[in-house]
């Protein structure tokens, strides 16, 4: 009987290839976000949005009860750093934003700010309703019109927020859901018609939606050309505050009047 042929021979095995490396596709900017475990929406918004080249958006996900109160929401904060922590470890963040318009204020923004830091110290940090209030001053307006899905105990919360920090609020509108998987389902057009008709008093300067749930960034364009007021939303207004403090002052077309303006 003849040997078997030993196809070893056949076997090339190629070590320590040389390669070179380039910046990756975070050159410009590294952004991390902490979304909520119930949140259908934002990731979906900032792909929209963050297009640019270099730029690169990073998400964990943080847990929470898709029943909207004070207490669930307040119930997250034990968890901010953690999530903070999960996104590319070792390797440095621009900013991070944490995905929760309602909790923020319950919360406190300092004091999520403070947890952030605690994980990430090199980012900078920011929330939806921080990021809101950068862009009311950065298109003028003082009197706000609110819209929220929230149940009447978060508004209240909401509307005594916003007022402390200087702005006015003579109209707010609630679609009053407690509901966080609903809030996703809720329609453009809903929002657009509500949006609308709170816009529409001459007592108010521009127009909050407020919720990382909703989803209004691609239409806010519409309603500003619609009311003549400036529109934003919690995910609008994170975005492109996310993008200018990470340095990315670029006008991005097809979103309204926001992101032609720097921070």
């Amino acid at each position: 009987m003849e040997p078997q042929a030993s196809h070893q021979h056949d076997f090339i095995n190629l070590k320590n290839l040389p390669f070179t490396v380039d910046d990756g596709i975070a050159a410009r900017a590294r952004i991390g976000v902490v979304v909520l475990a119930t949140d259908h929406s934002i990731e979906h918004e900032y792909r929209q949005i963050v297009t640019q080249p270099g730029v690169a958006v990073y998400q964990s996900r943080i847990p929470n009860s898709p029943t909207i109160t004070p207490d669930n929401l307040r119930a997250m904060e034990p968890h901010i750093t953690d999530r903070a922590k999960l996104i590319l470890p070792g390797i440095p963040l621009d900013v991070v934003a944490y995905g929760c318009t309602s909790a923020s204020m319950i919360i406190g923004e300092e004091r999520v700010f403070e947890l952030i830091h605690a994980a990430r110290p090199e980012a900078k940090a920011t929330t939806p309703i921080t990021a809101a209030f950068a862009a009311f001053r950065a298109t003028g307006c003082k009197r706000i019109g609110v819209l929220t899905p929230y149940s009447d105990e978060v508004n209240q919360y909401i509307r005594r927020y916003i007022e402390d920090k200087g702005f006015e609020v003579p109209v707010f509108g609630s679609f009053n859901q407690d509901d966080d998987n609903l809030v996703a389902r809720i329609s453009a057009e809903s929002m657009k018609a509500a949006a609308l008709e709170i816009g529409s008093h001459d007592n108010v300067d521009g127009v909050f939606v407020s919720c990382t749930s909703l989803r209004l960034a691609h239409c806010v364009a519409d309603i500003e050309n619609a009311l003549g007021k400036p529109v934003t939303s919690s995910n609008h207004a994170i975005i492109w505050h996310s993008l200018r403090l990470a340095g990315i002052n670029d006008s991005i077309e097809g979103f309204g009047k926001l992101f032609t303006l720097p921070a």
